[in-house]
């Protein structure tokens, strides 16, 4: 029997990475992007290249090597290229889709899993970061099979996996700890009654799983168990005093420390960042039809069914819920996400919420099919919303990486990189990052030669000023839009002020304007929607030799 759900696993873990491959096959070939190219795969290239888990060719930022030894691993056997890249990432995409899908099912059924797996799969968030060489989704992954294991009582698969995620990225140690508070809160005799007395209510024919979680205190879950999940953080701990030894830091350089969490204390720009948050869970990318698909679902009264109980007998009630014990685990690590991420994080980006975005749809999911009698209509129409997010614009401003608009950067930075490297190759050339990177690392897939660079931070007016007064030290401007700027439905001036002072917003000038102040001409400009990217000669059209 084990043999035969395990030969089920491959394949839907088969059937998942084929479907992903398909579905991404006009990206798998794009250059690195953004975090990508800035950090990530300079040091996946270092382990290929020298071994070191300590990241040479870029600044240390303390991030676990678990994933980016897994690239280098990959480049080692198949070549270092950004298919064998996207490709290796598919494959962490289909073992997370594969935990949502064991998740969901132990929790729900079959039906709510392989809802949850296509919603997911198709969630804009996630599509974007499934091919990305980014931690988040592989700490996701092992979180999602942790919980797994965890929710099925297998305490010691759980705390492997757990500790997995925690090599993967440190953030994913917020699971087990969130754990282990919950578990710790339910020595607390009120509490532990009020949630055994709730999860007592609500199904007519009460249907006890063996998955669900166990709530009483003793002897199901004793003190020391619990604080068995602290083994978990063994190999991150492990990691971060190597890191110490090598460095002479524990969490990354200081300024990537200072920036992820020194200046985040601000109690206006934490409530502010908690704002975000909840807008990235519960609203964002069409998130919030689903949500309102599970609210309309709530005031409805559950379908009947015939329900087999433990003695295979059959009796007439209602579809199961997710037990309350179960839910309540869910809630807990959603609200340590949303709370910790507030906090932590110099960039307030929606893939650091991977790891919940999963349980919050699997929710959704198992409330429409318990309590909607078309729900596969509805959920087909949430599907849409999500595609509809994945491929176009949406009227508020997001992070490129958040859907296919990391795609149209990608494409618009390839043309005008090759446009400065065929035009101006003995030039320097003026630009911000991630283009000055781009520039001189040609083992980045943008260009074929080092170009010379004269970097500022981006592209405000003040910085183009500053630049203005050092023009005799560059020939060549290369601007971009470092901020996604569709059309707005509402432009609220007071939270443009507030983004500015907390999460570095700035307007950047557009080419002509930006030539204007340098004393230049635009000689290239081009544009993807609300992205946009032109080079600014600052030579004579002789020595420009532009064909």
């Amino acid at each position: 029997m084990k043999t035969r759900g395990a030969l089920y696993s491959i394949l839907l873990f088969v059937l998942c990475w084929v479907a992903l491959v398909l579905l991404h096959w006009p990206l798998l070939r794009l250059p690195y992007f953004w975090d990508e190219a800035g950090y990530y795969i300079p040091a996946a290239r270092d382990i290929l290249l020298t071994g070191s888990l300590i990241p040479t060719s870029t600044v240390s930022n303390a991030h676990p090597p678990l994933l980016l030894a897994y690239l280098a691993l990959a480049w080692k056997v198949f070549g270092y290229t950004p298919l064998v890249t996207r490709c290796a990432m598919l494959l962490v995409s289909a073992f997370c889709l594969l935990g949502v899908f064991r998740l969901a099912r132990r929790v729900a059924n079959t039906e709510v899993a392989i809802g949850s797996v296509a919603a997911l799969a198709l969630y804009p968030v996630y599509f974007a970061q499934s091919s990305l060489a980014h931690m988040d989704l592989g700490a996701a992954a092992f979180i999602l099979w942790g919980l797994e294991s965890y929710i099925a009582q297998r305490r010691a698969p759980a705390i492997a996996f757990f500790a997995a995620a925690c090599l993967t990225k440190e953030t994913a140690v917020l699971a087990p700890l969130a754990l282990l508070v919950w578990e710790l809160l339910l020595l607390l005799p009120r509490l532990n009654a009020i949630v055994n007395r709730q999860s007592a209510l609500g199904n007519v024919v009460p249907i006890t799983r063996s998955s669900d979680v166990q709530i009483s205190r003793s002897p199901d879950i004793p003190f020391v168990r619990s604080l068995a999940l602290l083994l978990s953080a063994i190999p991150l701990a492990l990691w971060f005093a190597f890191h110490y030894t090598r460095t002479g830091h524990v969490f990354g350089n200081p300024e990537f420390f200072r920036y992820n969490l020194g200046d985040t204390l601000h109690p206006v720009r934490v409530l502010a960042a908690l704002a975000l948050r909840l807008w990235h869970l519960f609203g964002y990318m069409n998130m919030a039809l689903l949500i309102a698909a599970t609210l309309l679902a709530m005031t409805l009264p559950p379908l009947s069914a015939q329900i087999k109980n433990q003695k295979s007998e059959i009796k007439n009630g209602v579809r199961p819920r997710i037990s309350i014990p179960t839910q309540l685990v869910f809630y807990v690590l959603i609200l340590a996400h949303i709370l910790a991420f507030s906090v932590l994080g110099g960039a307030v980006l929606a893939r650091y919420l991977l790891p919940i975005y999963p349980l919050v749809i699997i929710l959704g999911v198992s409330t429409m099919r318990r309590r909607l009698p078309w729900w596969p209509a509805y959920l087909a129409i949430v599907c849409l919303a999500f595609l509809i997010a994945l491929l176009t614009e949406p009227p508020y401003r997001f992070a490129p990486e958040d859907n296919l608009a990391y795609s149209d950067y990608i494409r618009l930075h390839q043309s005008a990189d090759r446009f400065v490297a065929r035009h101006f190759p003995n030039s320097t050339v003026l630009t911000a990052w991630p283009a000055s990177d781009e520039l001189t690392r040609p083992w980045l897939g943008y260009v074929e030669k080092p170009v010379r660079i004269l970097r500022i931070e981006n592209f405000s007016v003040e910085q183009v000023l500053s630049a203005a007064d050092v023009r005799g030290q560059y020939q060549v401007a290369l601007l971009f839009s470092t901020k996604e700027e569709p059309r707005l439905l509402f432009d609220f001036r007071w939270w443009e002020r507030l983004q500015a002072r907390y999460f570095g917003y700035h307007r950047d000038l557009r080419p002509m304007d930006a030539a204007q102040l340098l004393g230049g001409r635009v000689v290239f400009e081009q544009r993807r929607g609300a992205q946009w990217v032109g080079v600014i000669s600052l030579e004579t059209i002789e020595n420009a030799s532009l064909k």
